[in-house]
């Protein structure tokens, strides 16, 4: 499982047109699931980002988690992310989770951000999204945590 983290100082999507969410300052969360993913890596992730401490703090320090700068999260589904790149010009898709277990996971992967007591707000799983960001710095990591 996989998480493109984009520190913001505001984000939100559109399906369609119109704009479905939207955040202030806070996370961008692209969410790639793979085959074999499971609610362990899952709860992992979902800890690691709601810790992820990449906020400044008073003296300009990255040390402040999203939590303690009352943020928001925006959660994206991507599977682009579990792309293979390494053949070829055309990524292959075959590390991928199939679409009904990602969506289970991307689901399980947001009630239990929301259980931190975080705004959370998502993209619409397997849509034709447009994402627009203001990226904070820029301040981008990948956090992956390999399946057990």
């Amino acid at each position: 499982m996989k998480a493109l983290v984009q520190r913001v100082k505001e984000a939100s999507v559109s399906v369609g047109g119109k704009k479905h969410s939207h955040i202030g300052a806070g996370l961008l969360v692209f969410l790639g699931v793979e085959k074999g993913d499971s609610e362990k890596e899952a709860d992992w992730l979902a800890g690691k980002v709601s810790s992820l401490r990449i906020f400044a703090d008073s003296q300009g320090k990255m040390n402040l988690s999203v939590k303690e700068i009352s943020g928001g999260l925006l959660v994206v589904s991507q599977f682009t992310l579990a792309a293979d790149t390494n053949r070829g010009n055309r990524p292959g898709f075959e590390k991928a989770a199939l679409p009904a277990e990602a969506e289970k996971l991307y689901e399980y992967f947001v009630k239990k951000l929301k259980s931190g007591n975080i705004p959370v707000t998502t993209g619409i799983f397997q849509a034709d999204m447009q994402v627009a960001l203001i990226n904070d710095g820029p301040a981008t990591f990948m956090l992956e945590k390999k399946n057990a």
